[in-house]
């Protein structure tokens, strides 16, 4: 995964955070309430609920929505049921391509999905056909700033637990298990570090870089298109694409390959 590439994407999504707020809220409160049904109600006790709850937070969720998620969680408010579903597949030129959904309908979603993947000419596969080309890892991400000594923060994250620290042209990209995950944010944030991203990504073994004007237009409608699903989480995969042709291509070409997609919902943990 190149974390050069990741930022710009980051970049993108932030834009689109405001125009897809009432969905984005969604996906959150959804996050938030399997992680409360899944384990402790106490953040504390409960790192995906946490990182859930912080994510929400960053995105502005007002207080009142999360504890309600939480509630509908633990069983104290009435709700939907919402199950994990994972799907795996290609899309055009051979980029491996999971996308993870919370869902209250499984026929609904999965129908949803295999359209996509079809209208844009890729394939939905079986389960396993890709996830071994990735592998989880906890990813934070720091914009580069001249304030930043490098060597310092390379200390803190290696001290809280961190397995590496990638520099690029604008952020470090600090990388650890995710069983640590919560721990190196944590001490990052107390050491005074403001954090741009933090979240546990499926980070690909191995990247294609289509040249295909038109393969390069399916990924970004077919990536669009799912991850404009309210039932979707998730879209990862393994597409890295060269910066010049988000420079070049405008709209048609505004994804990098990484976990891709709008802003950041929690993964399963």
């Amino acid at each position: 995964m190149s974390g050069h590439s990741k930022w710009h994407n980051i970049q993108h999504k932030k834009g689109a955070a405001d125009a897809a707020r009432s969905g984005l809220f969604t996906k959150l409160a959804r996050e938030i309430t399997m992680a409360a049904k899944l384990g402790d109600k106490n953040p504390d006790n409960n790192p995906r609920l946490r990182l859930a709850i912080l994510t929400a937070r960053k995105n502005s969720m007002p207080n009142d929505n999360i504890t309600r998620a939480i509630k509908k969680g633990t069983g104290e408010l009435a709700g939907e049921t919402y199950v994990e579903l994972k799907f795996e597949g290609y899309g055009v030129a051979g980029v491996a391509v999971i996308v993870e959904a919370l869902t209250d309908n499984n026929n609904r979603t999965t129908a949803s999905v295999r359209a996509a993947f079809d209208k844009y000419g890729g394939n939905l596969g079986t389960p396993g056909c890709v996830a071994y080309m990735f592998s989880r890892k906890g990813i934070i991400l720091i914009e580069k700033e001249d304030s930043i000594d490098e060597d310092a923060l390379l200390e803190a994250a290696l001290e809280a637990g961190a397995d590496d620290m990638i520099v690029n042209e604008d952020s470090f990209e600090i990388v650890t298990d995710p069983a640590v995950h919560m721990d190196v944010h944590t001490a990052l944030v107390d050491a005074g570090y403001e954090l741009v991203e933090s979240d546990i990504d499926m980070v690909p073994s191995m990247e294609a870089t289509p040249t295909s004007p038109e393969d390069i237009k399916k990924l970004a409608k077919m990536i669009d298109v799912l991850e404009d699903n309210d039932d979707v989480n998730n879209v990862w995969h393994s597409w890295e694409m060269p910066e010049e042709e988000d420079e070049d291509s405008g709209d048609e070409c505004k994804f990098f390959g990484t976990k891709c997609g709008r802003i950041s919902i929690l993964p399963p943990s």
